[in-house]
C-alpha cells in the first residue's frame, strides 16, 4: 500500500507505467531543435523559470552562442575557475578556492521524439539534484549549474553531445545517457577525454563487461562509465529464480535476436537449468512478425508452465494473446522490453503475464516518497517517470565526488577536477533516494529488481528484489 495525496492510504499500489526505451526513435519536427549549450536546463512549458542566468530565453542563448562562435572560430568554453578571480585560468591550472568555484554538470537525454517524457524526466530530476545541492551548500561554497543536451535517442546526436560536452572546460561530469544504442556512441567520446558519465538507464552488459561478457571473457571497457541501474544480464535470472519459486518447471524460450532479446533469454536459460528446470523448447522470431499461431501449437504441445520471452512489447503483446487463443493458459514473462503501457492496450488477454523492470518502486522506500515530494514542489510539467530517481543519484554521485576532492585537497578543488572525478566516483559509497549508492566496476551495486504482474489490465508490483542469487 502508498499514501494517498491526504495522507491517507489506498492500496495495493498500482505504479505508473514507464514509457520504455523500446520503441524507434521518432524523428523531431524541423523546428524542434536540442537545448542549447545553456548554463542550465531549459525551463519547463508551465512558465517556471530559474534564477540568475535562467531568465535568458532560448532563442537569445542561440544567439549569444553563435556570436561567440563566429568570433572565435570555434565552440564556446569555460574554464573552471574562481568566480571572482578576474585573471581567469583553465581546468588544468595551479586549483580554485572552493570558496567561490563554480562547476557544471551535463545531462545528455531524448529531450524531443518519442521518448521525450523519460528524457524530460531525467533532465528535470538531475536538475533537482542541483537545485539541492545549491540550496543547502552541499558542497561549501560550491556552485553547480547544469547543461542540458537533447539527443532524441540517436546515436549519431549522442556522439555530437558528447564532443561539446568535451569542449566545455568547466563541465567537470555528464548524466546519461538513457538509451545504450546512444551510449555506445557518447561513452568512448567521453572516456577518450576522461570525462566521467553516470547513467540511469543503460542496461546493455557490454558498456561495463566488454563485447565478450557472455561467453564468459569480461573486461571493463571503459574506466569513466558507470550506472545506477541494473543491466540485462540480472533480468535472467532473476526471472528464472522467481518462476522456480512460483512452482513453474518446465518453460519455453522464444527471443526476438535483438541485443536485449538474446541477452536476458540466455540469462534466464542458464539460471534456468542450474535450478534445476527443463527448458521444454526454445524459438527464435522476427520482430516484425505478427502471426504466432504455428508457435502457439508448439507451446501448447510442449507441457510448458511458463513461456519466457526475450524482446519488445510490440511482439511480445500479440504472442501473448494467440497463445492464449490457442488455449495456452500459461503466463508468458518477458524483461523490461515489455513493461510498457502499450502491452497492454496492444493484449486485452494480458492478465497473469509477467515482468522484471530494473530498480525498484519510488514509492516503495521513504526516501523515494520524499524524492516525488520535493520533485512535485519544484512544479515540473513532466513527471520523473521511472528513471527520474536514478538521475538524481546519479547526479548526486557526481556532487558526492565533487566534494570528496575538494575534502581531500583541502577544501580547495584541484586544477584538475575533471580528470580525478572517475577514481573519486569510484569509490563512492552514499545512501541515494533509490537506495545505497556505490559502484563495482562502473555498474552498481545495489542491483534491486522488480516483478509486475498484469491484473485486471493494469501492471502491479509482485517482488522487489537483488539480482543476487
Amino acid at each position: 500500500t502508498v499514501p494517498d495525496s491526504s495522507g491517507g492510504v489506498v492500496g495495493p499500489a498500482r505504479h505508473r507505467v514507464p514509457d520504455r526505451p523500446t520503441a524507434p526513435p521518432v524523428v523531431a519536427a524541423p523546428d524542434e531543435q536540442p537545448p542549447t549549450l545553456d548554463a542550465t536546463a531549459p525551463s519547463e512549458p508551465d512558465g517556471r523559470t530559474s534564477r540568475g542566468s535562467r531568465g535568458l530565453t532560448r532563442r537569445s542563448a542561440v544567439l549569444g552562442t553563435v556570436l561567440a562562435v563566429l568570433a572565435t572560430g570555434s565552440l564556446l568554453t569555460w574554464s573552471l575557475t574562481r568566480d571572482d578571480d578576474p585573471r581567469g585560468g583553465g581546468a588544468g591550472g595551479s586549483g580554485s578556492a572552493a570558496s567561490s568555484v563554480t562547476v557544471r554538470i551535463g545531462v545528455d537525454a531524448p529531450l524531443s521524439g518519442g521518448l521525450a517524457s523519460m528524457g524530460t524526466g531525467i533532465r528535470n530530476s538531475a536538475e533537482l539534484a542541483v537545485r539541492t545541492a545549491n540550496e543547502t551548500g552541499h558542497v561549501p561554497g560550491v556552485t553547480f549549474e547544469l547543461t542540458a543536451l537533447d539527443d532524441g535517442a540517436d546515436p549519431a546526436k549522442g556522439a555530437a553531445n558528447a564532443t561539446r560536452f568535451v569542449s566545455d572546460d568547466k563541465l567537470v561530469g555528464v548524466v546519461g545517457p538513457l538509451n545504450s544504442g546512444v551510449a555506445r556512441t557518447l561513452v568512448p567520446v567521453l572516456s577518450r577525454a576522461g570525462v566521467v558519465n553516470v547513467s540511469p538507464g543503460n542496461t546493455d552488459p557490454a558498456l561495463t563487461l566488454g563485447p565478450d561478457w557472455a561467453t564468459g571473457t569480461r573486461a571493463r571497457p571503459y574506466s569513466t562509465y558507470f550506472r545506477t541501474v541494473g543491466t540485462d544480464a540480472d533480468q535472467g535470472p532473476f526471472a528464472a529464480r522467481y518462476l522456480y519459486s512460483a512452482g513453474k518447471t518446465k518453460i519455453y524460450v522464444v527471443d526476438d535476436a535483438s541485443p536485449h532479446g538474446t541477452a536476458v533469454a540466455s540469462g534466464l536459460t542458464a539460471a534456468w537449468k542450474r535450478l534445476g528446470g527443463t527448458v521444454v523448447g526454445t524459438e527464435r522470431v522476427d520482430p516484425a512478425e505478427r502471426d504466432f499461431a504455428g508457435l502457439a501449437l508448439r507451446v501448447r504441445s510442449s507441457g510448458a508452465e511458463a513461456v519466457y520471452f526475450g524482446g519488445y512489447y510490440d511482439t511480445a503483446a500479440p504472442l501473448s494473446q494467440q497463445l492464449k487463443q490457442a488455449g495456452v493458459t500459461v503466463p508468458l514473462m518477458g524483461g523490461d522490453g515489455i513493461f510498457d503501457q502499450a502491452y497492454l492496450t496492444g493484449n486485452p488477454r494480458a492478465d497473469g503475464d509477467l515482468a522484471t523492470q530494473i530498480g525498484a518502486p519510488a514509492e516503495e522506500s521513504a526516501a523515494g516518497r520524499d524524492f516525488l515530494s520535493r520533485y512535485e514542489k519544484a512544479g515540473y510539467a513532466q513527471p520523473p517517470g521511472w528513471y527520474g530517481p536514478y538521475a538524481y543519484d546519479a547526479t548526486w554521485a557526481l556532487i558526492e565526488a565533487v566534494k570528496d576532492l575538494a575534502k581531500s585537497n583541502g577544501g580547495t578543488l584541484p586544477g584538475d577536477t575533471r580528470a580525478k572525478l572517475p577514481r573519486a566516483v569510484e569509490h563512492l559509497a552514499f545512501d541515494g533516494v533509490t537506495g545505497p549508492v556505490a559502484f563495482d566496476g562502473g555498474d552498481a551495486v545495489d542491483r534491486r529488481l522488480t516483478v509486475y504482474q498484469v491484473d485486471d489490465g493494469s501492471w502491479q508490483v509482485r517482488t522487489t528484489s537483488s539480482s543476487a542469487p
